[in-house]
């Protein structure tokens, strides 16, 4: 590291070097003059920094394959569009930027459009939303139904999405799906998904998700599905009452919702939510080192009205605290795990667990 101010710099070729140098050592993680050239400028160095910093905004620019502007400053107006444009059972990952807006649209991200990343400009500005229901009909008169009803279908591998948020904007009239995740590897950083009941539909048998930093809200069975999903310090917003999970784990998977460090917070009244119930008989959910807000009923878990699900399901907390936390009146058929060894993400994940907390 370079901590000694020469005495002088002999020539510009030499003060170049030195500063490449100081670039270099600090990973480009801070850009300005050290303190051994302000006391010397030279044209070099000024030179230099133009030059690196005009290098990083083409690198930011270049790093997107697609821009997404509802003002049409971009090369789509809409979401949909650039999904399209993305050449089927393309091998690369393709990197969409979305702008700013809100973008109304029920999106199909179907299985031959593999391993594309949304980017959002800001997670709260960024907004995709539709306001579809079960209850609603369709062009034929028929119920569209709880999958039906989601405004973001994701179907292809390898997805991810950072700085968005995705909402279902129906409200309060059952059903209401924000995003319907069937695809293998799904990733979520610093995303919000925002709905009434039935706002996160982790769909996909045998599909891994990973959602970091996330806001989720809702009511009733508001995060549900059969996939295998970790909440990595994410918070749940727990609106009015009812049920955080609605896991329909299959007998032959080890491992449903994991919560790690997450906050479950919101606006419902003392003792109004539990914090799952089984919608099939083998559902699998943990939470682990989570704060619980004084919402959460003190026997924490429901069986849906099926003594027989107690017996498959499996319900797990580890280091819970805040004013929901204690665990002394839990159901019986709940456990208390004696350590977490089992729940590492590369035991849940496997091989995947690196792409997962990888980032962009």
């Amino acid at each position: 590291m370079l901590t000694r101010q020469p005495k002088n710099i002999s020539s510009g070729n030499d003060c170049v070097n030195k500063l490449l140098l100081f670039f270099l050592v600090n990973n480009f993680s801070v850009i300005k003059i050290p303190v051994m050239y302000r006391s010397q400028p030279c044209r070099y160095c000024l030179l230099f920094i133009l030059l690196l910093l005009s290098s990083m905004v083409a690198n930011a620019t270049s790093r997107y394959d697609f821009t997404v502007a509802k003002d049409g400053s971009g090369d789509f107006s809409t979401i949909q569009e650039a999904i399209n444009a993305v050449p089927d059972f393309r091998k690369k990952t393709t990197i969409i930027f979305i702008k700013k807006g809100v973008y109304k649209e029920k999106l199909v991200l179907p299985n031959s459009k593999m391993m594309i990343t949304l980017v959002g400009e800001q997670v709260d500005s960024t907004i995709i939303t539709y306001d579809d229901f079960a209850s609603r009909k369709n062009r034929f008169g028929e119920e569209m139904g709880t999958s039906g009803s989601s405004g973001f279908f994701i179907f292809g591998t390898d997805f991810s999405a950072f700085n968005i948020t995705f909402s279902n904007t129906a409200g309060p009239v059952g059903q209401a799906v924000a995003v319907f995740v069937a695809g293998d590897r799904a990733r979520f950083y610093n995303c919000r998904f925002l709905g009434f009941q039935d706002t996160l539909y982790t769909y996909g048998y045998g599909s891994r998700q990973y959602y970091k930093q996330c806001y989720i809200e809702g009511a009733v069975d508001f995060i549900f599905g059969s996939s295998t999903a970790v909440f990595d310090s994410c918070t749940i917003y727990c609106r009015r009452g009812g049920y955080i999970t609605a896991a329909s784990t299959p007998d032959s998977t080890k491992y449903g919702y994991v919560f790690l460090h997450c906050k479950i917070t919101g606006d419902a009244p003392d003792s109004s939510f539990y914090l799952g119930r089984p919608w099939r008989p083998y559902a699998k959910t943990v939470f682990i080192n989570c704060e619980l807000g004084a919402f959460i009923k003190p026997a924490g878990w429901h069986n849906w009205g099926s003594t027989d699900k107690e017996k498959t399901t499996f319900y797990g907390e580890y280091g819970s605290y805040g004013p929901g936390g204690n665990t002394k009146s839990r159901v019986p058929w709940s456990h208390q795990l004696k350590d977490t060894d089992a729940y590492s993400l590369d035991k849940i994940f496997g091989d995947w667990w690196k792409t997962a907390v990888s980032g962009i």
